[in-house]
């Protein structure tokens, strides 16, 4: 039984991509939209002192206050609408609208900094959203690899962990492919799963 949509028909879906600060969530979806991307970035000033921790990310001089957006034809009859959120704590406020009506999510994941993406795993598992995580690699290096990331984080056997660089179109596209692999094999057990 195929689940691709019918010749000339079009399927769009929304995907979440979520981590902790200065984690690379713009930087993906810039390096994988079609589109000029749509970002809410805003320069940091001293307010943000004491406010957003950046000790981790020395070089960032931008935050993400809103959103990013962007979208990708993953073939012709699959268009993915992405949506970036901020980082900080102080915008979590908005997660739950951006989330609404998402099929699935990236959570972003710095292994020098994991404990800055529990937040979002614990957000995507209460409202049982499917994810999958993301290990950006910057400058080509990993720091663990996905069975200590996946260890660390204690999320479940079934989620993909799996290793990307933000930067890169087809590593971004390949980490999206994943997640709508992933999604569609949830919802073929769920509908196959004795009631």
């Amino acid at each position: 039984m195929s689940h691709r949509p019918a010749a000339g028909r079009v399927t769009s879906a929304k995907i979440v991509i979520a981590g902790g600060f200065g984690v690379g969530k713009t930087t993906l979806v810039g390096s994988v939209s079609e589109i000029t991307p749509l970002t809410t970035e805003a320069i940091m000033t001293s307010a943000g002192v004491g406010v957003d921790d950046n000790r981790q990310v020395p070089g960032k001089t931008t935050t993400t206050v809103a959103m990013d957006f962007g979208r990708i034809s993953i073939d012709r009859d699959l268009i993915l609408y992405l949506f970036g959120t901020p980082g900080q704590t102080r915008f979590w406020f908005m997660w739950d609208e951006l989330v609404r009506g998402a099929i699935g999510a990236v959570v972003m994941v710095d292994t020098r900094r994991l404990a800055d993406c529990f937040a979002a795993i614990d957000f995507f598992e209460h409202r049982r959203l499917p994810y999958l995580v993301a290990i950006n690699c910057f400058d080509g290096m990993q720091y663990h690899n996905a069975q200590d990331v996946r260890d660390a984080l204690a999320i479940s056997s079934d989620v993909p962990v799996v290793s990307c660089d933000a930067r890169n179109r087809e590593s971004t596209k390949n980490v999206l492919i994943s997640l709508v692999e992933y999604v569609l094999t949830m919802r073929r057990t769920r509908a196959t799963a004795p009631a």
